[in-house]
């Protein structure tokens, strides 16, 4: 058949073969979507009927794909297929047979949001703390229970879940379930994972039902076998159980997701329930050159539990992979941004051909304002722009208020966050007034009294006074220390701190790397002006972006890892490869944590087509401290022959030395007890890793008698200098031309530091 011809040998197998288990490891590039597509035309060519053909995926967007290129090999007939996402799919099967299990056909579907509005109905109505209760933790437990087919009932006789919540003060965690279910139940309502959770119920309980579903979907195809949960696993089992017309397609290398509940022993042990199988590796990648494929091989073969495969590519050698080390995160933003100019313009790319990958959504807040500051355009994916960000936009909010009580806008955002009892139509009466005696609506809470009954006039009263206990901070305190006033003293901070769910985490980290920027700002050399209301002028101008670009503007692409899976790029920059940080502190916990992070990191690699770079920091701030940052494990174990290390100081031997080198620098500098890594086989109950932190504030430098800055203008590497506020050092590295000559000196108080010589007011102490 024509449409066969243009597979490799090994693409056509796993097409051809129809009939048993069969299961496809599709490595990265392989055209995993064009062998799942021709594998249902095949089915289809060859006598069976589309109605009986059920493929699963877990995007819309893949689903959509893939039916478009099926009905052009197959025409109409491809309507027929059930194909969709999970939930989609057993949504459509629900509103068939969920009077089984005593719900209503046009159930009600909630989204997270109604989610969370009826938890936090029967938290206040259950008189609980909802600080303790928080409302993200109690979701994102909940459906823990259910993508594990822990019911309520089953959930409060556990012993081990029982105290677990006893544990963390959460006695009540299976009153609030059982609540939530009956709410849900009452309301002809299911969850987003009630739509798995009840079907497994479904298919348990009635068996006609089973067996009507396993006579009809003949053929099963599962994409992304490996982000499979434990529902998703026994649904697919259950349905294939009497025709055994199974086909998986996935690849454990890229196993990213079990923070959702993915299991990757779902793929890694196909073959025990289905000892027949037969098993097709998709080796060769179409996508990257051989440096990078090879690379990346190099990076997984150290995980242990993984299916053997050797990923190839017969396109051109390509570059190596450079490594680039930068001496604080804001200079890696710098470093990334300059690289990306350059090759644009040198190779003659558009700005779509670059993307820019991180760990965690905090790191793109020196990513970004790197490449404004040199005019690139560009656009975050999978997340708002940093300073877009609701807490972000909240505690800026709280600055501008302090700096212009006029701003109605800002007023509205904080007046009530956190709760104070203010409630909208407080607010509304505020405006209202407001605009009635042609005042602004700050002057109203002041005089709260004239305008509103007395209980809520000493709530809107009490806000007032803090904000302008704020104006009066800010007159006598630094951009950074004002800002975390402001921050801790509106109760912002500590409102974040206590929401320990993923999002909270990631929303109060958010808010300390605004912090940092904050910091780093008030400690700039080439600026006199440093107060909070100046770096606020910066951050306006910074936010006033177009949120509705055209999704196919030629723009650089910016977004975490997990963002980028199944996405390409022609180059790629992986920043951030720092121990601690990626591989990520939470993953040091046990081995499967650590192996996680690792394909984590293989997926970033295998994203870039032609060119791919790797970054990291020497120093980073955190928490309103300068950190010592170690270069990530992950650099050891890539294979040096790859490697093209961009540094000033390049090593002469093989297989990596620089990175031993650079770590027992890090290790045995002023101060350090060595190395944080905990070997790879110590992961039974490793303590959490000792963070080398150096606070800047903590160590105020008493100046010489007499100091004055000297000539710089033939400073060598190895004098020893002294600088008004960081103290005694030594000059370890100069570089770039007259007048623009960068000093890397090693203070003895504070740690390593760049500085411009012709702001930095340096003494010399010897030559």
């Amino acid at each position: 058949m024509d449409y066969l011809q243009g597979l490799n040998p090994e693409q056509r197998g796993a097409v051809e073969q129809i009939d048993g288990p069969v299961m496809i490891v599709a490595g990265a590039g392989s055209g995993k979507t064009r062998v799942i597509t021709y594998r249902v035309a095949h089915l289809i060519r060859s006598g069976v009927d589309a109605f009986n053909i059920l493929v699963l995926t877990f995007t819309n967007k893949a689903a959509k794909e893939m039916r478009e290129r099926i009905t052009n090999l197959v025409g109409p007939d491809a309507k027929n297929i059930w194909m969709g996402t999970f939930h989609s799919v057993f949504a459509k099967i629900l509103r068939v047979e969920a009077d089984k299990i005593g719900y209503p056909n046009n159930f009600t579907i909630y989204d997270t949001d109604d989610s969370k509005s009826v938890l936090r109905a029967i938290i206040k109505e259950m008189n609980l703390d909802d600080k303790l209760y928080n409302v993200n933790f109690v979701l994102n437990r909940i459906s823990a229970a259910k993508n594990n087919l822990v019911s309520w009932m089953e959930y409060q006789q556990n012993p081990q879940i029982q105290a677990d919540d006893i544990e963390t003060r959460r006695n009540l965690m299976g009153a609030i379930y059982q609540n939530y279910v009956a709410r849900c139940y009452r309301a002809g309502a299911m969850d987003f994972d009630d739509l798995l959770f009840k079907t497994n119920e479904l298919l348990k309980t009635h068996p006609e039902v089973l067996n009507k579903y396993q006579h009809k979907f003949k053929y099963l195809m599962v994409d992304e076998y490996q982000d499979t949960n434990f529902s998703q696993y026994l649904i697919v089992k259950k349905l294939a159980a009497v025709n055994e017309n199974i086909c998986v397609v996935g690849d454990d290398a890229q196993s990213i997701y079990a923070f959702r509940g993915a299991n990757i022993q779902n793929i890694l042990n196909f073959e025990k329930d289905y000892p027949d199988l037969k098993v097709f590796k998709l080796e060769q990648n179409y996508r990257s050159t051989q440096n990078i494929v090879n690379m990346a091989n190099s990076i997984i073969a150290n995980n242990k539990e993984q299916l053997k495969k050797r990923v190839f590519s017969e396109k051109e050698k390509g570059d190596k992979i450079k490594v680039m080390r930068a001496y604080s995160d804001n200079e890696e933003g710098k470093l990334v941004a300059e690289a990306i100019m350059q090759e644009r313009s040198t190779k003659g790319l558009k700005w779509n051909d670059f993307a820019i990958l991180y760990r965690t959504n905090a790191q793109s807040r020196s990513m970004e304002e790197a490449l404004r500051k040199q005019g690139t355009p560009y656009k975050i994916y999978g997340g708002l722009s940093f300073y877009q960000r609701k807490e972000i936009k909240d505690l800026i909010a709280y600055f501008r208020l302090t700096f212009n009580p006029a701003d109605e806008e800002a007023l509205k955002r904080v007046i009530n966050y956190p709760k104070r009892g203010i409630g909208d139509a407080t607010v509304d009466q505020l405006i209202v007034a407001a605009g009635a005696n042609n005042i602004t609506s700050f002057e109203v809470i002041i005089n709260a009294q004239k305008y509103l009954d007395g209980r809520t006039a000493a709530k809107v009263y009490g806000f007032a006074t803090m904000i302008q206990s704020f104006q009066v901070i800010t007159q006598n305190l630094g951009a950074y220390e004002a800002a975390l006033h402001i921050a801790q003293h509106s109760g912002l901070l500590k409102d974040l701190y206590e929401d320990k769910s993923v999002e909270g985490l990631n929303r109060y980290e958010n808010i300390q790397e605004l912090l940092n920027g904050i910091k780093e700002f008030s400690e700039r050399e080439d600026i006199e002006e440093k107060g909070l209301d100046v770096f606020m002028q910066d951050v306006a101008l910074l936010t006033n972006d177009d949120n509705d670009k055209d999704k196919n503007a030629d723009t650089v692409s910016l977004m975490t890892i997990h963002s980028s899976k199944g996405l390409e790029f022609p180059q790629v920059y992986v920043v951030g490869l720092e121990e601690n940080l990626f591989p990520s502190q939470m993953s040091l916990n046990s081995r499967s944590d650590l192996e996680e992070e690792r394909r984590l990191f293989y997926v970033a690699t295998t994203r870039a087509e032609n060119k791919l770079t790797l970054s990291y920091a020497t120093s980073r701030f955190k928490f309103g401290s300068l950190i010592n940052c170690e270069p990530s494990r992950f650099l050891d174990e890539i294979d040096a022959q790859y490697l093209e290390l961009d540094f000033t100081a390049r090593p002469t031997s093989s297989n990596n030395p620089f990175f031993a080198d650079e770590r027992k620098a890090w290790s045995s500098g002023p101060g350090s007890q060595g190395s944080n890594r905990p070997s790879a086989d110590t992961f039974s109950k490793p303590k959490a890793p000792p963070v080398k932190t150096t606070s800047i504030l903590a160590k105020a430098h008493v100046p010489s008698a007499g100091f004055a800055p000297s000539d710089t203008s033939n400073l060598q590497v190895g004098m020893e200098v002294e600088h008004e506020r960081f103290g005694f050092g030594k000059v370890i590295n100069l570089e770039g031309n007259k007048p623009d000559i960068k000093a890397t000196i090693f203070f003895k108080e504070i740690g390593q530091k760049q500085l411009l010589l012709k702001f930095a007011k340096l003494r010399i102490v010897n030559n």
